[in-house]
């Protein structure tokens, strides 16, 4: 018995040895063919020459695509299925010397390859437009990768006609105009990116026929108007990020149909109204993030209760931080969320652990907690809802104590002003016994009275503080030859310029103010503002003279290089008359210099000062290039500062009502940093007149020049360079630093544009704009309103929101992820408020340079 077991087990192990080795002989002939499929050379020569030619248009190296060998072979990137191109990947190929210098997006050769499936070109430069005959002759496209690819231009509508297209990535580009509808033909897509452009416009509503779509990404875009209801209706959809746009109106109930919706984030828009209770129906949702609107109304409860009591996904990740929201609040209804942000609301009530809850409730009105609204605001807030507020749970005072405290306050103030009234009498009377003495003793010289003096003009010798000498109506047609044709300098905005000398032929400039053919105002202002700000980057005032009752005349130091328009390329007297442009690092200094001045105006004044009349032609250079601020006579101040000062008073006068760029008030440090942006391209490209005026030329130019300015691509900023500047490798940094600066001062939205001080950091230290100094300044995009302005510059302007770049989000508070955007309603005011907006996408954690720089200062 025992030997037919043994026989029986020995012919078990034959079979199995016989059975694996049928198999190992079957895989062998698999594998075989599967690299004898791979291995198949190109066998069309059409295809063959349309990827040399592709070869040549993007300028790759012979290293990566060798122009002997077989493409399907040996080429980087390139692979083909039966002897035909299916894909190509040139992300994060080289190109050569030459092709680095004349980079387009010239890739006509790809029409030839009619089997092409995937084309790959993220990270890799094509600066220009997307061809149109895209969509009308790669029909076998399934994916299209153009991230970080510096693409500008609209989106050609007939992307529309692949009808086999699966994926399609166009984020982080220049991309302009409206999002095409013909998308919404894509019926075989599944993942859809056009993040970090500047698309405008709103959402189009045939995206509700992408029944297959999974992924939807709009986010950091200028799109405006509702979200479409009909995106409930993509049941496949498990990524939607609409965030760091413009929508407005309120979140549509038909979200919450979207069960297989992993990540909702409609962060940093203008939604209103209240939360729809149907979002409760995301039951796969895992990160919520509605923060950053001005949603209103209670949180409800059936909202909280569906999505936490989902124990199998639930929602763990859930934001509504800076919104309007009000009520009570039910902690419990949190407990399951492993990170919950609600701070910078009006919920009310007592909290006794919010630690338990996983929640962060700061900035409400909450009892029991710490770092919450003052009982002020939030008494008011709810006042104007019409709603009772529990007084952070203490008694409200009654009427009897009301007026009890109302007696003694009348009584205080009443007594202090009664003193203040005593002493002004007293020193009254005091003046007006020591001007009597003065006029007996006939010793008092108060100089020579105006004849005519328009009586809004002033006559205090006070107010002359900082106005210099004053000088009779004869000297100064001495000092400028009675003002004659020979000495005009120029006819400028606010008055006539002339050439003049004083007494020991000291040379001086003399602006001769016709108050019948200028603005009274204009001169008011440059007189009041001398009379009360000083500062040594501003054109120095050495004399006055008032006494004509139309006509009037400051003095001012003369400036022997004139303006910067016309010293960036002045003539050179010689036979030829030679242009002799201004070297990188005179140009560096004066840029330097202007911020300088700029940013004592916004920063160092109070009230906050605007020039109004940044260009060239107004920053004015000495002996050493120095630079004097000059064309003051439209400062104004900040618009919406609560200071009230007589300066304020007066520089806030309604004849001012001048646009900015974009719609915005002039009045405004945002629409100084825009002004002062098109002087630094200036300085940059040399060409003239790009900060004169706001006209369709000046447009144009700039629509030319900023596609050039990529933080992630120091080459292609080569094409707008003056070709007069001879600058070696780390001055062109510098260069390159200027531009991506001007860039950012040139933002379409004035809140997104950085303050002056930090601009006048960026220009002090440019090569920390464009060299990363630390680890944490990687860490890009994302970053928390509550992060400093300055990181915006020192390793940290790769990527910056003009251009966009999606780099992933690091993890904030509770491990609630964060994003960052200024409020785009605002109109650049000094604070920068984030009442319901982040800061915007340039913010990022502030480097340590920042922060040692600003110590410095402090002490």
């Amino acid at each position: 018995m025992r030997n037919i077991n043994l026989t029986l087990s020995q012919t078990a192990m034959e079979e199995a040895q016989r059975r694996l080795v049928k198999v190992a002989i079957l895989m062998v002939v698999l594998i075989q063919y599967g690299v004898a499929q791979q291995q198949v050379p190109l066998n069309s020569s059409i295809e063959r020459s349309a990827l040399i030619g592709l070869r040549s248009s993007l300028g790759l190296r012979g290293k990566d695509w060798p122009i002997k060998a077989d493409p399907c072979l040996k080429w980087n990137g390139v692979r083909c299925r039966n002897g035909s191109v299916v894909e190509i990947n040139v992300s994060g190929l080289r190109r050569t010397r030459l092709g680095r210098v004349n980079r387009s997006f010239a890739v006509d050769s790809l029409a030839n390859l009619p089997l092409l499936q995937s084309f790959n070109a993220s990270g890799f430069s094509l600066p220009g437009p997307i061809p149109d005959w895209f969509g009308l002759r790669l029909n076998a496209l399934r994916v299209l990768d153009l991230r970080f690819c510096t693409v500008l231009g609209p989106i050609p509508s007939s992307l529309g006609n692949l009808s086999t297209l699966n994926y399609l990535y166009l984020s982080d580009n220049s991309l302009t105009g409206v999002v095409s509808p013909a998308l919404g033909q894509l019926s075989e897509l599944l993942v859809l990116d056009l993040s970090q452009n500047t698309l405008t416009g709103s959402m189009p509503s045939g995206f509700e026929s992408l029944g297959k779509l999974t992924r939807l990404d709009l986010s950091s875009n200028f799109l405006s108007g509702s979200i479409p209801a009909g995106l409930g209706n993509l049941s496949s959809l498990q990524y939607l990020n609409l965030a760091n746009n413009s929508l407005s109106s309120s979140i549509p109930g038909p979200l919450g149909g979207l069960s297989q919706l992993e990540d909702l984030d409609l962060s940093m828009n203008s939604l209103s109204g209240s939360l729809p209770v149907e979002l409760g129906g995301l039951r796969s949702l895992r990160r919520m993030d509605i923060g950053n609107n001005v949603l209103e109304g209670p949180l409800p409860d059936g909202l909280l209760m569906n999505l936490s009591l989902n124990v199998n996904a639930p929602a763990a990740v859930f934001n509504l931080s800076n919104n309007q929201l009000y009520g009570a609040l039910n902690l419990s209804s949190l407990r399951k969320f492993r990170a919950a942000d609600l701070s910078g609301n009006y919920f009310q009530g007592k909290v006794l652990d919010a630690g338990q809850a996983n929640a962060t409730l700061d900035r409400n009105c909450l009892q029991m907690i710490t770092d919450q609204r003052s009982s002020e605001d939030c008494r008011r807030y709810y006042a104007e809802k019409g709603l009772d507020f529990d007084n952070f749970g203490a008694p409200e005072p009654d009427s009897k104590t009301n007026k009890k405290l109302i007696y003694i306050m009348v009584g205080l103030f009443g007594g202090i002003g009664f003193v203040v009234l005593l002493v002004f009498v007293i020193v009254l009377i005091l003046r007006t016994c020591d001007k009597g003495t003065a006029n007996q003793g006939g010793t008092a010289d108060v100089g020579p009275v105006p004849e005519g003096d328009s009586p809004s003009l002033p006559k205090d010798p006070v107010y002359m503080t900082g106005l210099g000498e004053s000088f009779t109506y004869e000297q100064m047609l001495q000092f400028t030859g009675d003002f004659s044709e020979a000495n005009l300098i120029k006819h400028g905005h606010s008055g006539d310029l002339f050439r003049g000398f004083l007494v020991g032929g000291i040379p001086v400039v003399v602006k001769r103010v016709d108050l019948c053919s200028f603005k009274k105002e204009s001169f008011m202002i440059e007189l009041e503002f001398f009379s009360k700000v000083s500062h040594t980057r501003l054109v120095p005032v050495l004399g006055h003279c008032l006494e004509h009752e139309s006509e009037k005349l400051l003095v001012y130091k003369d400036m022997p290089y004139g303006d910067l328009a016309n010293s960036l390329h002045r003539i050179i007297r010689s036979e030829d008359d030679n242009f002799q442009s201004l070297d990188w690092i005179t140009r560096l200094k004066i840029a330097t210099g202007a911020a300088e001045a700029l940013a004592y105006l916004h920063h160092e004044c109070n009230p906050p000062l605007i020039h109004r009349d940044v260009q060239a032609s107004s920053i004015l250079l000495d002996d050493k290039f120095e630079v004097r601020l000059g064309s003051l006579s439209e400062v104004h101040a900040q618009d919406g500062d609560s200071h009230q000062n007589a300066l304020t008073r007066f520089l806030r006068k309604p004849q001012i009502s001048e646009q900015g760029p974009s719609g915005s008030s002039s009045a405004t440090c945002a629409y100084d940093i825009y002004c002062f942006g098109k002087v630094l391209l200036e300085l940059v490209t040399g060409k003239l007149g790009i900060s004169k005026s706001d006209d369709v030329t000046t447009k144009e130019c700039l629509e030319q020049i900023l596609p050039y300015i990529s933080t992630c691509d120091k080459e292609l900023v080569t094409k707008i360079v003056d070709p007069s500047l001879i600058v070696d490798e780390d001055l062109f940094e510098e260069v390159w630093a200027m531009a991506i600066v001007a860039r950012s001062c040139l933002n379409p939205k004035p809140s997104r544009r950085p303050p002056m001080k930090y601009i006048l950091k960026a220009l002090e230290n440019p090569l920390k704009v464009v060299r990363e100094e630390s680890s944490s300044s990687a860490r890009l995009r994302t970053m928390s309103s509550r992060r400093s302005w300055s990181s915006a510059f020192f390793g940290s302007w790769r990527h910056s929101s003009s251009e966009g770049a999606a780099i992933p989000g690091h993890t904030g508070i509770n491990g609630l992820r964060q994003s960052g955007r200024v409020n785009s309603h605002g109109s650049g005011g000094q604070e920068f408020s984030t009442s319901h907006k982040r800061l915007s996408n340039e913010i990022f954690p502030e480097p340590v340079e920042i922060q040692d720089l600003e110590s410095q200062d402090e002490h």
